[in-house]
């Protein structure tokens, strides 16, 4: 027989390997998970990841003797995390692969009595499977209904039990008898560590795309101050040569004076009929929407000047210039 001081000691080396084989680790709450239930878990983290439970009094005992033989003082962060019902995955591949996991191994439960609500708890108003005998039980808990083709119907949403509310027998029978599992049950993340640092799961909701949208935004907002002060930065430096641009090719259509860039521009209002041409072709092409104002826009005189003097920019300066 292996004496507790046995397991004590091979426990303690088991999260020491784990701890020092993997950089990553999930810190999970485990609340109301059956073993069939864990061992589900423990087969969809095969070959991707280790899930480790055990007593928190040994578990932060193991984090602190490891820090000791490797003196990463890092692993120090774990320990406020290891409280209440907790364990650890320990794993080397892409964080989301995990967190998916993890989701995916909730399942729905029935409400339990004398069990503290995760979620409230709404019954919306409209038929149910319920037998007309049952109106007594539905009055005793002041719900309202009438009786609609020998079923019982609610008449009002119901808000039977609010989040962190114990469960009453009234109310777990009632869910019970309408057929309704309120709650999920499973693994949920509580802390990310993740080579050295400690965060919350929310980061891995962060996409790409919000990072670029975002970054995006600030790129926009460095153009407009630097604009608006006249200080030169990279973010400006497109729209600061687009403004140039086109005061250059003002000035170089109301004066005799040209350039390459401008060139084509003023032989095209010089020439009425290939200045139509023109327009009527940058019409087409941008759509229906621009082909029904484009009437307006020759009939102006002035302003299709202004349709070939954007294409013109954009080819001539060989890059995007709000991008």
């Amino acid at each position: 027989m292996i004496s507790k001081k046995e397991k004590k000691s091979a426990y303690f080396q088991k999260l020491i390997k784990l701890i020092n084989q993997y950089k990553k680790i999930l810190m999970v709450t485990v609340d109301n998970i059956g073993s069939k239930h864990m061992q589900t878990i423990r087969r969809s983290l095969r070959g991707k990841g280790e899930m480790l439970m055990g007593k928190n009094t040994l578990m932060r005992k193991a984090v602190r003797l490891a820090i000791e033989q490797s003196d990463n003082k890092k692993w120090e962060q774990l320990v406020p995390h290891i409280a209440y019902n907790v364990g650890m995955i320990f794993t080397n591949v892409d964080l989301q692969e995990i967190k998916k996991i993890v989701e995916s191994s909730r399942v729905p439960a029935p409400a339990k009595v004398g069990s503290v609500a995760p979620n409230s708890v709404v019954i919306p108003k409209g038929m149910t499977t319920l037998e007309p005998t049952k109106t007594g039980f539905l009055q005793a808990l002041n719900i309202a209904s009438k009786i609609t083709k020998n079923q019982i119907e609610i008449l009002n949403d119901i808000h039977l039990i609010k989040e962190g509310d114990k469960v009453g027998s009234s109310e777990a029978t009632l869910l019970q008898m309408l057929d309704i599992r309120p709650f999920e049950y499973g693994l949920k993340i509580s802390a990310i560590y993740d080579g050295g640092v400690v965060y919350s799961v929310k980061v891995l909701d962060v996409t790409e795309n919000m990072i670029i949208k975002e970054f995006g935004k600030g790129v926009s907002r460095v153009a407009s101050l630097s604009l608006s002060l006249g200080f030169p930065t990279l973010a400006a430096f497109p729209h600061v040569v687009s403004n140039a641009y086109k005061r250059m090719l003002a000035i170089s259509i109301a004066t005799d004076y040209t350039f390459d860039q401008a060139k084509s521009i003023k032989d095209l209002l010089s020439n009425p009929e290939a200045l139509k041409a023109a327009a009527a072709a940058a019409a087409a092409s941008s759509g229906p929407a621009s082909s029904s104002a484009a009437p307006t826009t020759q009939a102006s005189g002035a302003a299709p000047a202004e349709a070939p003097e954007e294409k013109e920019e954009s080819e001539e300066m060989g890059f995007d210039l709000f991008g």
